[in-house]
């Protein structure tokens, strides 16, 4: 066998396998005897080699554990920093580089997710396998949550390399494949009857809150954050340019996405809440909704939930689903009533309204009695005039 092969015969007993790992020329003997099938097995087995150098699963001892280059390709800095320490110590380096939201959801992701799993284990340890392990551990997490959870850690891995502290992002090239029924399995609205019931357990600023939000399809972080020149008017829509999440002192500017910044049509019963809640707050500051045991701004989703939400779905005597739900009902309330699917992504900040509409696939009217009707009453009468010309 040629040396372009990279596997060579050395002796009546051994096969030579030859490659390069951490830039470095490691020639690797295996105690084989030199015929046709062994030689054609040291080919698959560089093969694999070289494979897992390139995702970073690459085990040095795994494959030669006799080798003197396991001391040498074992003193990555990397091989003694558990990740738990490394994702903290590169966690607080990120402060001060990204938003307040974007902080606290990393960090409720290192702490419930990835410390739990991966903590204990040295940063140059945690290969592709571990990864797919824990992937089908979580059978019922969407993919969207799943892609959400190893943001961070991609991230996180990314500087590790920079730094070279690793050799190489064990997350490069990995995927998390589509689920079934992944796309609408989080999508649970309220039915008209328990958005009645809702309401009425809810007393005056509280009222007007979810009222809002059932007919604004506003985010929670949206709501909190909004103040009083947000609202127009005179063109009856809101400006959403803003979020606050829990542990912020102020709302943030900026949403979401880009496309978070928007403008939401204000709808009669959205006005109908503002309207009622400039009586308790238009004259006292800047901010819409205010926590009326507080007098202040809400200060997020939790105290939001546990302060006011779960009583009320108790005393309604309504199945508990989060406050974000309300949002989900906003979007299958316009599309049950034939609006278009592009015009409420429009509404609710989704860059791509395909995505919207597969989404709320089922809550959309494919068969109205009235469909087609807009058409004729709008083009019928100018056929007429031509043909009569």
């Amino acid at each position: 066998m040629g040396d372009k092969s990279g596997v060579r015969v050395r002796s009546e007993s051994s096969i030579e396998i030859d490659f390069y790992y951490r830039n470095v020329r490691c020639r690797e003997r295996i105690k084989l005897n030199p015929t046709p099938r062994n030689i054609a097995y040291c080919t698959k087995l560089k093969a694999r080699i070289e494979h897992e150098i390139g995702t970073g699963e690459f085990d040095y001892k795994k494959h030669f554990p006799e080798s003197p280059r396991v001391q040498f390709f074992s003193k990555m800095p990397g091989d003694e920093l558990f990740i738990q320490d490394y994702l903290e110590s590169w966690l607080a380096t990120e402060k001060d580089n990204i938003k307040h939201s974007t902080l606290v959801g990393y960090r409720k992701i290192l702490k419930y997710h990835l410390v739990p799993v991966f903590g204990k284990m040295f940063l140059t340890e945690l290969r592709r396998k571990h990864l797919r392990d824990w992937a089908a551990s979580h059978p019922d997490m969407s993919a969207k949550r799943m892609r959400n959870v190893l943001s961070p850690l991609r991230v996180a891995l990314d500087a590790a390399v920079e730094g070279e502290l690793i050799e190489s992002n064990p997350l490069i090239g990995f995927k998390v494949r589509k689920r079934s029924g992944g796309k609408s399995a989080d999508v649970d609205p309220f039915s008209s009857d328990e958005r009645s019931a809702i309401l009425s357990a809810l007393d005056r600023q509280a009222n007007n809150l979810v009222q809002f939000a059932f007919w604004t399809g506003l985010r929670t972080s949206e709501l909190v954050a909004l103040d009083w020149p947000d609202i127009d008017w005179f063109r009856g829509v809101v400006v959403v340019s803003r979020a606050m999440t829990q542990g912020m002192e102020e709302p943030e500017d900026g949403t979401k996405t880009d496309a978070g910044l928007r403008e939401v049509k204000l709808l009669p019963p959205a006005l109908e809440a503002l309207k009622a809640q400039k009586a308790f707050t238009f004259l006292k500051g800047a901010e819409v909704f205010q926590n009326p045991r507080e007098g202040e701004r809400w200060t997020g989703d939790r105290v939001i939930r546990e302060g006011m939400w779960i009583p009320a779905l108790k005393k309604a005597g309504v199945r508990y689903r989060k406050p974000y739900q309300t949002r989900h009902t906003y979007a299958s309330m316009m599309l049950m009533a034939g609006e278009n699917p592009m015009w409420v992504a429009k509404q609710m900040g989704h860059t791509d309204w395909s995505l919207t509409a597969k989404r709320y696939a089922r809550w959309i009217q494919s068969d109205m009695p009235d469909a087609g009707n807009k058409a004729v009453e709008r083009w019928s009468q100018r056929t007429v005039g031509l043909s009569q010309q």
